[in-house]
């Protein structure tokens, strides 16, 4: 008979979230991670899975915490406006006190990020399908009139995740909060009209 865990699920993967974004995928070790979940080796295995599991565990965490504001963007009532809180998100997030600046899908991201690494198809496939949902909330917006007729919905949605990105990096190296709602306001200056 299993004994009844004794920590906290949510914490557990709060405190893996902050190792991955730290340090990164390769980086972190079992030993990093269970120090920060405050859980031994047995537990973590029994609860997770083995890193790659607990990755992914963590990536779908971030997805419904600190990035959420993603989600809640493609809700905005306009195309410009989801760009917008897509962009200061980024920005609000990546340099947010008490967190690891960046993003953790880049800095996770392993050296060789393709497809014959699993952490790698992890982390294309995430921003593929954040990069397909907005690609899809304008073309709803183009179809709406809220965006001119000849707009590429995908040359847009793939514009806007790239600045995120380029974001992060520049986060990641130091660059602080004004900074990245500068870049933010200089690429929304590039908006269709």
């Amino acid at each position: 008979m299993s004994r009844p865990r004794t920590f906290d699920i949510d914490d557990a993967l709060e405190q893996a979230m902050l190792v991955f974004w730290r340090l990164g995928y390769e980086r972190s070790t079992m030993t990093d991670l269970t120090k920060a979940m405050g859980i031994n080796r047995p537990s973590l295995y029994a609860a997770f899975g083995d890193k790659e599991q607990l990755f992914r565990r963590v990536l779908e965490h971030y997805a419904a915490g600190p990035a959420r504001y993603e989600r809640e963007a493609l809700e905005q009532p306009t195309a410009r406006k989801v760009a917008e809180a897509l962009l200061r998100g980024a920005a609000d997030v990546q340099t947010r006190p008490g967190l690891p600046h960046g993003c953790l899908a880049v800095t996770s991201t392993p050296s060789h990020a393709d497809h014959s690494s699993s952490i790698g198809c992890a982390l294309i496939e995430a921003r593929t399908a954040a990069e397909n949902a907005l690609r899809k909330r304008f073309e709803q917006a183009r179809a709406e009139g809220d965006l001119p007729t000849a707009t590429d919905a995908a040359e847009l949605a793939s514009y806007i995740r790239t600045i995120m990105y380029g974001m992060a990096v520049k986060a990641a190296t130091g660059a602080t909060h004004r900074e990245l709602e500068q870049v933010a306001l200089t690429a929304l200056h590039a908006w269709p009209t």
